[in-house]
């Protein structure tokens, strides 16, 4: 389960914290990926992972010390995510692809639900898979924003294999076929993948 943690701050939008979390993993033993989309993220990793959180993501962009960060988050068990926002390249993770377990491409501008797909975030999906098919490296590559059938084909072709779906699992229809669909897109896109 992809939880969005926002804070008012780093994103316009407020939702959850850890006390949810905690409510939630009470209910579920699938994992819970907390995409942190707050400031100071250091200071609620350990309060995320007391929580449940398996794994912990958070934006290059709010991080000042961004090595310290991730390593915070494997010091408390979690597998460790790195998010960009679409204006930031992928350059900016050059030092730390090789401690991460997943990085998380923001295909729209985080904050709020049901946007439109940025297209250009097609080629920081691909440009993900290239280095980390060149660098032998072994991360995952998490995709958010604007998945539906009219793009998800396009994001796993591209290279993305962690798909975060709200509004076209949640938005019409019954969620258990939307999802489905879904899901039957993304499997049929990656066996056409050369």
């Amino acid at each position: 389960m992809h939880l969005d943690v926002m804070d008012g701050h780093f994103v316009p939008n407020l939702t959850i914290g850890p006390p949810v979390v905690a409510s939630i993993r009470k209910h579920t033993n699938l994992p819970l990926d907390c995409h942190l989309m707050i400031e100071h993220p250091d200071e609620f990793i350990p309060a995320f992972a007391d929580a449940g959180a398996n794994w912990i993501s958070v934006h290059q962009e709010a991080t000042r010390h961004l090595n310290r960060t991730l390593e915070h988050i494997r010091d408390h068990g979690c597998k460790v995510g790195v998010v960009i926002n679409p204006a930031t390249p992928v350059d900016t993770l050059t030092e730390v692809l090789d401690i991460v377990d997943y990085v998380l491409v923001m295909s729209v501008n985080p904050g709020f639900g049901a946007q439109k797909f940025i297209p250009g975030s097609l080629h920081k999906i691909a440009q993900l898979s290239r280095i980390r098919q060149s660098r032998g490296l072994e991360y995952r590559i998490e995709v958010d924003g604007g998945v539906s059938l009219k793009t998800v084909a396009d994001i796993v072709r591209a290279g993305a294999e962690i798909l975060v779906a709200g509004n076209a699992v949640f938005g019409k229809g019954d969620p258990k076929q939307q999802a489905e669909q879904l899901l039957k897109a993304a499997v049929e896109a990656s066996l056409q993948k050369v």
